[in-house]
C-alpha cells in the first residue's frame, strides 16, 4: 500500500498518473500522519459511524476514516477532480465502505446522496477545503436538514479566527455571527505548512463545530435578524444608526432606526463591530 503520509511517495504517485496539484482547487494534499490522527480523533469517529468527506485529494483522509469507521461504517467522499479518479480507485477503491463521487460539492444535495447510499447518522462531516469556497460550504454544512453531529474542517488559519472571534476585533464579522449562532466553534489546532505536498503559503488550522439543537439566541424572525447583522457590518465605519438606515433591505428611515435602538438600549453612535449577538437579538425585537 502506498505510504501517502510520504511526500516522496506523494510525488512519486502524481507523476506516474502525470496530475499536477491544481492551485485554483485548493490542492495541498495532507502528508503528515500526526495531523490525520488528530483530524479523526476530532471527529469522535466510532466504528459504524457515518461520514461525509469534501475533498479527498488522494485519499490520505479517506482511508484514516475508513479504518476508523470500520466495515459497518460508510464513507461518502466528494472530489471535483475528475483527474483524481484514477488515483483514487489505486488508494481507496478496494475499501467497501467508501464510496466516491465525482462532483461539485457545492452543487449537491448532500441529503439525498448521503440517504441514497444508507450512510448512518448522525453524520460527522470532515473536509479540506480551499478558502475561495469556504463560507458557502459551512454555511450549506450547518444547514442541513439531516443530522449533523460534528463538523470538522481544515482551513486557512484566518478562516478559524474569523469563526471564533470575538466582538470589536478586526476578525468578527457576519460570517462569525452566522457560524456561532448555529454551531459552537472551536479551534482544534494549527497545521504548519510544510504538513502538506505542495506545502501552501500560509498556516491552516483544524477547527471544530457542533452544530446547536437550538439557536445561539432565540428570535421570532432570523431572516430578520441576519438582515440587521449584513447591514451592521456592510459598512463598518458608519455608527449603527447610520448603517441601519442606509441598508436598503431593511428599509428603515433614521427615525425608525433610532427609535429600534432606543428600545434595545444600545447606543446609535456604536458600531456593528462592536455588538454580541444577543444585542442584535435585542435590537430586532424592537422593529
Amino acid at each position: 500500500m502506498i505510504n501517502l503520509s510520504s511526500p516522496a511517495a506523494v510525488g512519486t504517485l502524481l507523476r506516474r498518473h502525470n496530475v499536477r496539484p491544481q492551485r485554483r482547487l485548493g490542492q495541498n494534499f495532507l502528508v503528515d500522519g500526526n495531523i490525520l490522527s488528530k483530524i479523526c480523533e476530532a471527529a469522535e469517529l466510532i466504528p459504524g459511524a457515518g461520514v461525509l468527506e469534501i475533498g479527498p485529494g488522494l485519499g490520505v483522509l479517506t482511508r484514516e476514516l475508513a479504518q476508523r469507521v470500520g466495515t459497518s461504517g460508510k464513507v461518502l467522499t466528494i472530489e471535483i477532480d475528475r483527474g483524481l479518479l484514477p488515483i483514487l480507485s489505486e488508494t481507496v477503491g478496494t475499501l467497501e465502505q467508501v464510496t466516491v463521487l465525482n462532483a461539485d460539492a457545492l452543487s449537491v444535495d448532500f441529503d439525498k446522496e448521503l440517504s441514497a447510499r444508507s450512510v448512518p447518522s448522525p453524520i460527522q462531516i470532515v473536509a479540506n477545503i480551499p478558502y475561495q469556497i469556504t463560507s458557502p460550504l459551512i454555511a450549506k454544512f450547518i444547514e442541513m436538514k439531516l443530522t449533523v453531529s460534528t463538523i470538522i474542517l481544515l482551513v486557512q488559519k484566518e478562516v478559524a479566527q474569523r469563526l471564533t472571534a470575538k466582538a470589536a476585533t478586526s476578525e468578527y464579522g457576519s460570517f462569525t455571527l452566522f457560524a456561532q449562532y448555529h454551531a459552537e466553534v472551536e479551534i482544534v489546532g494549527h497545521v504548519s505548512p510544510q504538513c502538506f505536498y505542495p506545502p501552501p503559503e500560509v498556516t491552516s488550522s483544524i477547527i471544530r463545530l457542533r452544530p446547536r439543537q437550538t439557536p445561539q439566541v432565540t428570535v421570532d424572525d432570523p431572516e430578520l435578524l441576519f438582515k440587521v447583522i449584513h447591514a451592521s457590518f456592510g459598512q463598518r465605519r458608519k455608527t449603527l444608526a447610520n448603517a441601519l438606515s442606509n441598508d436598503p433591505s431593511l428599509g428603515w428611515d433614521k427615525e425608525a432606526t433610532l427609535a429600534a435602538l432606543s428600545r434595545a438600549g444600545i447606543d446609535p453612535g456604536r458600531r456593528g463591530e462592536t455588538l454580541g449577538i444577543e444585542e442584535f437579538a435585542r435590537i430586532t425585537a424592537m422593529v
